[in-house]
């Protein structure tokens, strides 16, 4: 049988081809390439146009961008054994592609499980009020943790944010009983706190009109004046004693 020049030119034709688009990767401008060869490593590519030795050596893609990662809802039970459900949100990038790939399997799932434990962990160990009130503390408290844990595996924690903190209708009835109380209590101290303040300025009206009788006659007048102003038919008033006095002295001089 005589030898196909042509069909052998073709098939090597087609090999070639094949390895060079094995071989020939193209890396976006967020996109790193971890590549082995002979299964240790070589180097970190990109990006551009990559070149890769088919069989030889192969490669990983990382992607350098923030992920946005929604941690599911964790059961946790705060301090004062006040049960609550709690869900959050984490920013993080991959700074270290290498790492990344070496350290870890699936650096993603790794740090998300990281993050659910954390987040029961560090919730745990504060009160209910601190967890409506101090969520910027949290946020802070928990990203130190993760992005600490995950320094190793190349990964940074740029960011988290606690979404909900939800409660059961129970304790929802309960703060708002007891949102009621404290309300009650700050008014009956302010009313407390302005009947005080009246009594000792009656007090010093007081002193002041004893220390001179010209101002006690005056307020006498002032009073019977507003009396007067109403549409009473009979108007009975005590008269001092003190008042007399200084009429029959005004009299007798």
């Amino acid at each position: 049988m005589p030898f196909d020049f042509l069909s052998f030119w073709i098939i090597v034709a087609v090999a070639v081809f094949t390895l060079l688009a094995n071989a020939i990767r193209v890396l976006r401008e967020y996109e790193r390439g971890v590549v082995f060869q002979l299964g240790r490593f070589h180097k970190v590519k990109g990006p551009g146009l990559v070149l890769v030795i088919p069989v030889i050596q192969t490669m990983e893609r990382v992607d350098l961008r923030t992920m946005v990662m929604d941690v599911p809802t964790q059961d946790v039970i705060s301090r004062d054994n006040v049960s609550v459900k709690v869900n959050a949100v984490i920013y993080f990038r991959v700074i270290d592609p290498q790492k990344a790939i070496i350290n870890v399997e699936r650096y993603y799932e790794a740090t998300s499980q990281l993050a659910q434990t954390t987040l029961r962990s560090v919730l745990g160990q504060h009160d209910l009020d601190e967890m409506l009130s101090q969520r910027d503390k949290l946020n802070a408290d928990i990203q130190a943790i993760l992005d600490a844990q995950t320094e190793a595996w190349g990964v940074k924690v740029t960011n988290v944010e606690i979404k909900h903190v939800d409660l059961n209708e129970n304790m929802v009835r309960a703060m708002a009983r007891q949102a009621e109380a404290e309300r009650q209590r700050r008014a009956k101290v302010i009313h407390a706190e302005g009947e005080k303040q009246a009594a000792e300025m009656l007090v010093e009206a007081a002193r002041t009109l004893a220390s001179d009788p010209r101002a006690l006659q005056l307020r006498y007048l002032q009073t019977l004046t507003e009396i007067a102003s109403e549409r009473n038919s009979t108007i009975v008033f005590p008269l001092p004693i003190e008042l007399m006095n200084a009429f029959l002295g005004r009299e007798r001089g």
